[in-house]
């Protein structure tokens, strides 16, 4: 759609039931994510009362006809979505403003690819829109639902404040008031998770936003506050005091891995641990429901139903149900762990199942990943078209519970505590729920042919490694979003990046001509995007980050503002200086740049704008779990690049580039 164009949504779908709403950005600068608000707007253009305001301490309206689903991871990053159920709304309702707004002066022109997408209840896409003029604009209101006789249609709307939240708040009658004091709320006092010295602390970056008081309406005689600092609860990274007499002595756990036997128990013990936590933590539950447009409402789980097929019975692994204003929705479940994978005839007897009872989805969850919505496992069509066959990982599995548990936030004390317990018992070796941890069969013959020279375009055993390589990255990315709670995604660039195929063919293209495997990974604040090389012919994994160099008069002093930060940083790390549109430079080693930090200063150039900083580390040849398997050593090179590189540098607020076009 273009912007102020409208579009009836009663002929875009046969599907019943709620629609998705779905906003998505990429913040390349890392200043911060904005936060996502509806609003519900009578025929005289004003909210009814605060009850229409719609944000993230007011999840959803009363009735449930409107509800924040929170964030979803996506191939480049992630989306917020909203359930809106038009059936459900107040009749005095007659718009439904979807709408943003950003904190700390950010505006929506420095976020990239700006969209808002429909779907149904199928999880069809039935409209996309594309912001391509956001410039200085601090909230902005991205589309509109409307009435329009009997039926419903959207409006592309693309329209922004400067004023921020307090000019979209006095549009539809909400009166802003900036004198609200800060909420704390408190964590539980138990451990809940191992401690670990790395993880950060939460972020409550929306408290900053403006406390909102909605005006009072022919309903209401008096003013209602709606408290906008965040009232969250996330767990303590670790506990006060441990009154373990011995280092061997463990913390009782609720979700035990011990007198795990064989693969059925762990399935068995997998399945019944997430589907009690979903069912009674509503936040966590709601986020991995929305992944399969499933309403919001209330969620109940159970475990090893039996239900009759042909002259027999199967028993999927669990069953998930939702119950929302009279209506029940229902999936199937069926789960893996370990490297065991999914087999095709049972989960085509659980669709069929599914069919007969009149039950909407069915939902595998493994280890394995779903590349570009394309379910890991092929299936007889004809079993799809009365219900949906959807995939879980486990690695998406933590990441909904971590970024939740340690960043988000939860309402309840007790709700944080059972989410760290779900994570512990999902980091467990024994469990089975690690994520993607193995290459597959092809890797071993794909490695000996790179080395050998022998490996030719055309070879499928290459695509399959190309097809690993990404959904490794792409787990990579899931655990380093959960860790730092901040939207760590590949970088995919439409045109060229957009057909999945074509990109695996580059992978192997890279494979049969160079020997290496390349990913970009976009990691807010990092001053570039991480280049992530495996080299098989060396052995070598390199991580390479671009950063400009901070506007100092002398080209020296721009080498020593960057060796000061990097004082403890690896002494292998290699750096290279480069001027002005070269993309090379000179170079050296950090151990050598410490006591002649000269080495790097152009001899035929006047300035240097960029220096280019690349760790390299072993590279892992196994194709299993092992520590010097592949998988670890990738997870260990980002890990460590990260750590000590990415971490403790701080970058100049204004670039050598900047100051110098400023000039």
């Amino acid at each position: 759609m273009t912007k102020g164009a409208n579009i009836d949504l009663s002929g875009l779908t046969t599907a019943t039931g709620p629609f998705t709403v779905a906003l998505s950005w990429i913040d390349p600068s890392g200043e911060g994510e904005a936060d996502v608000s509806v609003l519900l707007v009578d025929a005289d253009g004003k909210v009814g009362s605060d009850a229409d305001f719609i944000f993230y301490n007011q999840l959803a309206t009363a009735d449930e006809s409107v509800r924040l689903l929170g964030k979803t991871p996506t191939a480049t990053g992630s989306e917020d979505r909203i359930l809106v159920d038009l059936g459900a709304l107040r009749p005095e309702v007659q718009r439904v403003v979807i709408a943003a707004s950003r904190y700390a002066g950010a505006t929506f022109g420095a976020l990239d690819d700006l969209r808002l997408t429909v779907s149904d209840s199928a999880g069809e896409v039935l409209l996309t829109f594309d912001i391509t003029d956001a410039d200085t604009e601090t909230a902005f209101i991205f589309g509109e639902l409307y009435r329009r006789g009997d039926g419903w249609k959207f409006r592309a709307v693309g329209q922004g404040y400067e004023s921020g939240l307090a000019g979209l708040a006095a549009d539809f009658g909400i009166n802003v008031d900036d004198s609200e004091e800060e909420e704390h709320s408190q964590a539980p006092s138990h451990p809940a998770v191992p401690p670990e010295p790395d993880r950060p602390e939460p972020q409550a970056h929306a408290a900053a936003n403006p406390p909102i008081h909605s005006t009072p309406t022919k309903n209401d005689d008096r003013p209602k506050r709606v408290r906008t600092a965040k009232k969250r609860t996330t767990v303590p990274k670790a506990a006060k005091v441990n009154l373990a007499e011995h280092p061997s002595w463990q913390h009782a756990r609720l979700f035990p891995v011990t007198g795990l036997r064989n693969d059925q128990e762990r399935e068995v013990r997998a399945t019944a641990t997430l589907l009690a936590v979903m069912a009674q933590v509503p936040e966590f539950g709601r986020r991995l429901t929305a992944r399969f447009n499933a309403p919001a409402g209330t969620i109940q789980t159970f475990a090893e139903a039996s239900f009759k097929h042909g002259d027999g019975k199967v028993r999927p692994d669990g069953v998930l149900r939702v119950a929302r204003a009279g209506r029940i929705w229902t999936a199937l479940i069926e789960t893996k762990t370990g490297g065991n994978p999914l087999r095709a005839d049972q989960v085509e007897a659980y669709l069929g199942v599914a069919a007969r009872h009149g039950y909407e989805t069915v939902i595998t969850l493994s280890n394995d990943l779903a590349l570009d919505n394309e379910h890991p496992l092929k299936v007889d069509k004809r079993l799809l078209r009365k219900v949906t066959l959807r995939h879980l990982s486990w690695a998406e599995v933590a990441h909904e519970a971590e970024m939740l548990c340690l960043h988000d936030g939860v309402a309840n004390p007790v709700h944080a505590w059972l989410l760290s317990e779900l994570l512990h018992y999902l980091r467990q070796d024994n469990a089975g729920c690690q994520g993607f941890r193995d290459m597959g069969a092809a890797w071993v013959p794909v490695r000996n042919a790179v080395t050998a020279g022998t490996l030719r375009l055309g070879d499928r055993r290459a695509m399959q490694v190309a097809e690993s390589w990404e959904k490794l990255i792409r787990q990579l990315c899931l655990r380093l979003s959960g860790e730092t709670g901040l939207a760590i995604a590949p970088v995919l660039r439409k045109r060229r990046d957009g057909d999945a195929s074509v990109r695996r063919l580059q992978t192997v293209t890279s494979l049969v001509d160079s020997g290496r495997m390349s990913a970009e990974i976009r990691i807010p604040n990092a001053g570039g995007p991480v280049l992530l090389e495996a080299d098989l012919r060396t052995g070598q994994i390199e991580t390479t980050v671009e950063v400009p160099a901070a506007a100092r008069a002398r080209p020296l002093t721009r080498v020593q503002w960057l060796l000061r930060q990097l004082n403890n940083a690896p002494p292998e790390l290699r750096i290279e200086a480069l001027a002005p549109k070269q993309k090379t430079g000179p170079c050296d080693l950090l151990k050598n740049l410490i006591t002649e930090p000269g080495l790097l200063v152009p001899e035929n150039a006047p300035q240097i704008d960029t220096f280019r900083l690349t760790l390299a580390t072993g590279l892992g040849t196994k194709r299993g779990t092992e520590e010097t398997g592949f998988v670890r050593s990738i997870d260990t090179a980002v890990d460590r690049f990260h750590q000590e590189i990415l971490k403790v540098l701080k970058l100049d607020p204004v670039p050598a580039a900047e100051a110098h076009g400023a000039n």
